[in-house]
């Protein structure tokens, strides 16, 4: 569990949900170094010795060892402290899943990572994995071990995976000043590689629709030298949501390869280096719709069965990272990291279906490299300031290669011959992004902690801008059980890169894929105010609550949608935007049983779209020009619940449910679709052989026990392209040893 820590007193004001998911706003952070290490230490937990020594030699040398063992575990203690240190949490909302909280989940740690971060408040499920998180599209920066992770181009698979989390923090509302670019949340991760110890586990998961996923981890520290990695290969009959509301869909098969490590040597007693890296490799085929009517004409007439049709994506992500991490003096502490990142989306389409059924047979390559710089740094200015700043710089190359089969067709659209034409459409874009930050922590009175500061912005890409931002929040801590805070961020983010529209106009005019506007204006950066203010009290011993409203105003907000038959997305702008909402949480723990629920009301909208105009139907375009229309992610009401009881027996059985009223569709988004709830139950059982056998963990998990059949969206509303259904019934099965 997790308690509010101020200086050396752990406070009470937790919120643990079943998955003990705990909600702390505004923490202050400032708890000093022998807190802090004194946290790490509880967290890091107790290793075996790194040297295995001969029984015959044991008194002679296990003493030796033993002490290089515990000194060389401090230093990695230490630093793990103040590491954490660089990143503080004032001003935001923090939602915490320890280790144990993500093996409550139905799926445990073989859980999506976007499936986990859904548990939190606010957080919206869309199709394709997506998240919308307090009214935003994407717009969500991931962090491991404090250093940010270069976005991948969106598409349908995860690049990250939750099975080397020791903890994930989700961070929202008004952020410091560190917090730059994406802020519709901060998905902080933690590796397992900070906890020291030989060990490893081999997973077997079996299921419906022939999932299939093996998985497999090894860690270990040996004198300043500490490893982990971890692989997973997954096979399924399900890779993208269904297009249909039937049990199993048509051409879905999915392979998807990931991996990670970490490799840390200690240099010293205040210095040590670490890399890191991450692959995944994902294979989609493109679900087929029976039934479907050709809409264009091929030379030679083929016969064309639309539930047979043979489009394929595939998606590549790796990056590495190499960080150095120091201490000087009596109170600096300071993380320098360099980072590489590739990343890119092939859509291959069918090359004689999508031109009948679609006009355009377009295969896409969408490609991204980043290369970075990122500095963090804080120092302890006496008991009552600490003072952070840093910088970051990323250099990124953008890609298109775009090769189209399309027919030509009259100004009216219609087809003019039946042979096609192929049309290349390729780009290439390169720029930079940089940053810099300086902030104050201040507690002026004990129960009172101040963060204020400011960063500054510049983007060099498609678009030339930049940002002063201001920050501003303040925790008080009203009583022993309730705590108050509020807080103001002015947010600068720029336009993803590798989700700009770079398609020519001109070149499909006379085609039958011509677009339906010839404006072509680059997308901007957005640029907001943000509001945020709430409480957390904790009612009783068992009950916990929380309150917490914010207010957005926007200018140039930002969104995305899939145009095209390619299913990559594509950002663009609305002149004004305003977002709000309000949110309710509740954590109830006694003994074995534990529930949670939280509740969210939001609303988004904008107005005016001017840049990307060329995607969207001359209609629309004038409507939205001069009414507020609603967001195609905004969803008025939005709960999330669940309970778990733990078995004297080491017999976990849980349950939890999603709530959503429904995302936009119809014209303009007018409308929206029928409201939906999706219940989840597991159980597992874990047994502790000892010998070579060691741990064995079983679990059985079914989600959407009630079979419910709904809509995550219809193939209406602003930049929608196709249907998708949420999941039927589905089971799991699956074996862990650990050892």
């Amino acid at each position: 569990m997790f308690g509010f820590k101020h200086r050396n007193v752990a406070r009470a004001l937790v919120l643990s949900a079943p998955l003990s998911v705990s909600l702390h706003a505004f923490a202050d952070g400032v708890a000093g170094p022998a807190a802090a290490a004194s946290a790490s230490a509880t967290a890091a937990g107790t290793a075996p010795p790194f040297v295995k020594t001969p029984v015959a030699a044991a008194a002679t040398s296990a003493a030796p060892v033993a002490e290089q063992r515990v000194v060389i575990d401090a230093v990695r203690q230490r630093l793990d402290a103040a590491r954490n240190g660089l990143s503080p949490d004032t001003g935001s909302n923090i939602y915490k899943f320890g280790e144990a909280d993500i093996d409550k989940l139905p799926l445990g740690e073989a859980t999506p990572l976007n499936q986990v971060v859904l548990q939190a408040p606010g957080v919206v499920q869309d199709s394709y994995g997506q998240l919308h998180v307090r009214g935003d599209h994407a717009n969500v920066q991931y962090r491991i071990d404090g250093v940010v992770i270069p976005e991948a181009i969106s598409g349908f698979g995860q690049s990250l995976e939750t099975r080397f989390a020791d903890h994930i923090d989700v961070l929202t509302g008004a952020l410091p000043a560190q917090y730059g670019y994406r802020t519709a949340a901060i998905v902080d991760i933690r590796t397992k590689a900070q906890a020291q110890g030989d060990h490893g586990s081999v997973s077997v998961t079996g299921g419906s629709n022939g999932h299939n996923e093996e998985s497999g981890e090894i860690a270990g520290a040996h004198g300043p030298v500490s490893y982990y990695l971890t692989g997973s290969l997954l096979k399924d009959g399900m890779g993208i949501e269904n297009p249909t509301p039937s049990r199993t869909a048509l051409h879905d098969q999915t392979e998807q390869r990931k991996g990670f490590g970490t490799l840390s040597t200690v240099l010293g007693d205040d210095s040590r280096l670490n890399f890191m890296f991450g692959v995944s490799n994902n294979h989609f085929d493109i679900p087929d719709v029976p039934g479907q009517v050709p809409q264009y004409q091929l030379t030679g007439d083929p016969t064309v069965n639309s539930a047979t049709l043979d489009a394929r994506q595939r998606e590549r992500n790796a990056f590495e990272v190499l960080s150095y991490q120091g201490h000087v003096g009596d109170a600096t502490d300071y993380q320098l990291s360099t980072f590489h990142r590739e990343t890119d989306v092939h859509y291959s389409p069918d090359p004689v279906g999508d031109l009948v059924f679609d006009g355009i047979a377009a295969d896409v390559m969408r490609r991204n490299t980043a290369d970075g710089l990122q500095l963090d740094a804080s120092r302890a200015l006496g008991q009552a300031h600490t003072l952070r700043g840093g910088l970051f710089f990323q250099h990124e190359r953008f890609d298109v290669d775009n090769l189209s089969q399309v027919f030509p067709a009259d100004d009216a659209g219609n087809q003019t011959s039946t042979t096609p034409v192929s049309i290349a459409d390729d780009t290439r874009l390169s720029g930079n992004l940089w940053g810099a930050y300086l902030q104050d922590q201040w507690q002026p009175v004990k129960s009172l902690t101040i963060n204020y500061g400011a960063r500054f912005d510049s983007a060099d890409t498609v678009v030339h801008e930049h940002q002063l931002s201001p920050r501003l929040g303040a925790v008080w801590d009203a009583g022993p059980t309730l705590r108050l805070h509020a807080g103001y961020a002015r947010y600068f983010t720029p336009p993803p890169t590798e989700k700009i529209d770079t398609t020519s106009v001109a070149r499909f005019a006379g085609t039958t894929n011509a677009l339906p506007s010839d404006a072509d204006t680059a997308v901007k950066s957005e640029r907001s105010n943000y509001f945020d203010a709430g409480l957390a009290w904790d009612a009783t011993a068992n009950l916990s609550l929380g309150l917490d409203a914010y207010d957005r105003s926007v200018r140039n907000l930002q969104d995305e949608g899939q145009f095209g038959n390619a299913l990559i997305y594509s950002a663009f702008n609305y002149a004004q935007g305003r977002v709000r909402g309000l949110e309710l949480t509740a954590n109830w723990k006694r003994d074995a049983l534990a529930a949670y629920g939280n509740l969210a009301f939001s609303r988004a909208q904008g107005k005016d779209i001017v840049t990307g105009q060329f995607n969207f139907d001359p209609d629309e375009i004038t409507y939205i020009a001069s009414h507020w229309v609603h967001l195609d992610h905004d969803q008025a009401v939005t709960a999330s619940a669940g309970a778990s009881y733990r078995f004297a027996s080491q017999t976990t059985l849980g349950a939890d449910a999603l709530f959503g009223s429904g995302l936009r569709s119809g014209f303009a988004n007018t409308q929206h679709l029928a409201s939906y709830t999706q219940v989840n139950a597991s159980l597992d059982q874990a047994w502790n052989f000892g010998g070579w056998l060691g741990k064995v963990d079983g679990r059985l998990s079914v989600l959407n026990v009630f079979d419910h059949v709904y809509e995550l969206r219809d193939g209406t509303g602003i930049g929608v392209g196709a249907p998708q259904f949420g999941p039927r019934r589905t089971l799991y099965a699956s074996v862990t040893t650990s050892f």
